[in-house]
This record gives structure tokens, C-alpha cells and sequence, in this order.
């Protein structure tokens, strides 16, 4: 596989958008977009997507998942599993309090990663994640050059196609939790740091569902609205 060079920066320090896509198109390669959901929230898991698009496929909705309403989201979400690879990578909030929301986040994106190689019969000739630096020295994909870029929903479709899979899965896995632990309205705000969820948490402490580490913290911060929580990672 032939690596893609990325791209000379504009003067705004901005590229144009699907610049990795189109380009690795024109060579009759596929391509990998990564992106995580739950980064911010207090409880539940850490959910990552891989997602490969078809060739020359794509879809208007298929942009940040922050910027759709719920039933866009879920439009977006059947078209991408219906057309394209894909695969989650999920981590426990147990996880996350072991090894950080750092490494939290590439641990899960690796499973995500490899998973979704070792299904997949096409080989992308590269790899883009939204901002995280993501490694793969010491597997059989270490040829496979891997880009990182914030913001990367915007700039990318495989990203945003991925930044849609793993929302639409982890706020299903929060709607189940939500069952299970009456009382903190996780189907409501998704595990997000909300006056409601943590007004809950100080009424009835926090459960086994809930990310120790963040807690602490958590309680000194601003509350975040639902609106607000929509724009955290």
C-alpha cells in the first residue's frame, strides 16, 4: 500500500475536508476513521467505533454526531451499519479508574481498531483518528500509517461515521443501565456530569457503574446542563 502524504495546510491552518478519503479513493484503497463517545461522563462506559466507508460512499448526515438530532443520529446510524465495516471497542468505568481516561480512550480504540481489521477482507491504507495519537507498533498494522487531527468529525467522514456508531451504541448501553440504577436518569443524560445526575449521586452515592476517579473532581466543577453535556466528548 502506497502511504498517503498528508496534506499542506491552508492559510487558515485548516484542510480541506475528506482530503485522506478522496485521495485514497482515487488509488482504489479504503480508509479507517476512529472517534470515541463518553470521554466526560461520570458513569458507564467508554465506547470507541472503527468504520470503514464503501468506496465513493457517503451520506449527508454523516458528520459530527454532536451537531444531529435524534432522529438524524439514528438515520445516520443505519446507513453506516448497513453500508459499511465497522466495529466498537469498549472500556468499563473499572478501566478507566485502573489505567486513566487517557489510555482509557487508546486502549478502546485499538480494540475497536483490530477488530474490525481481522473481519474486515479490505486493508485501509490509513488510519484517522480524532485527536488521539494512536499507536500500533507491536501488532501485524504497524505499516499502516495512522493520522491524528482535532476536530476530526468535521474534517472527516470515516470519523464522523464512527463519532455516530459509537454514540448511538453507548447511549443505548446507558438507556439498559438506566433500568437497572432507577433514580440517577442516565437515559436522560448519559452518564454526563449534569446538576441532576450529580445531585443523585450525593443523594444515593454512587453505584458500581460509576468512575470513582472523576468524582472527586467532578463535585468541585460547574454542573453541566443538558445542552451543555452534548458537547463534551
Amino acid at each position: 500500500m502506497e502511504k498517503i502524504k498528508a496534506p499542506k495546510k491552508t492559510v487558515n491552518n485548516v484542510f480541506r475536508k475528506n482530503f485522506y478519503e478522496k485521495t485514497t479513493w482515487e488509488a482504489n484503497n479504503v480508509i479507517c476513521g476512529i472517534d470515541e463517545v463518553g470521554r466526560g461522563c461520570l458513569a458507564g462506559p467508554l465506547v470507541t467505533a472503527a468504520v470503514i466507508l464503501p468506496l465513493y460512499k457517503h451520506h449527508n448526515l454523516l458528520k459530527d454526531s454532536k451537531s444531529l438530532t435524534q432522529k438524524e443520529l439514528l438515520q445516520a446510524h443505519r446507513w453506516v451499519t448497513r453500508h459499511c465495516k465497522y466495529s466498537l471497542g469498549i472500556v468499563s468505568n473499572n478501566e478507566v479508574d485502573k489505567f486513566n481516561i487517557w489510555q482509557s480512550t487508546l486502549i478502546a480504540m485499538k480494540k475497536a481498531l483490530l477488530h474490525l481489521l481481522a473481519i474486515s477482507d479490505q486493508k485501509p491504507s490509513a488510519i484517522l483518528v480524532d485527536a488521539m495519537p494512536l499507536k500500533l507498533c507491536h501488532t501485524a498494522y504497524s505499516n499502516i500509517p495512522v493520522y491524528h487531527f482535532t476536530k476530526g468529525e468535521s474534517k472527516s467522514t470515516s470519523i464522523a461515521a464512527a463519532s455516530i456508531v459509537a454514540k448511538v451504541e453507548r447511549d443505548r448501553i446507558m438507556g439498559k443501565l438506566d433500568a437497572v440504577f432507577p433514580g440517577y436518569q442516565l437515559r436522560n443524560h448519559k452518564g454526563y456530569g449534569t446538576k441532576k445526575h450529580k445531585n443523585a449521586v450525593k443523594k444515593q452515592k454512587h453505584t458500581i457503574i460509576h468512575r470513582v476517579s472523576f468524582l472527586n473532581k467532578s463535585f468541585i466543577d460547574r454542573d453541566y446542563d443538558n445542552q451543555e453535556q452534548l458537547t463534551l466528548c
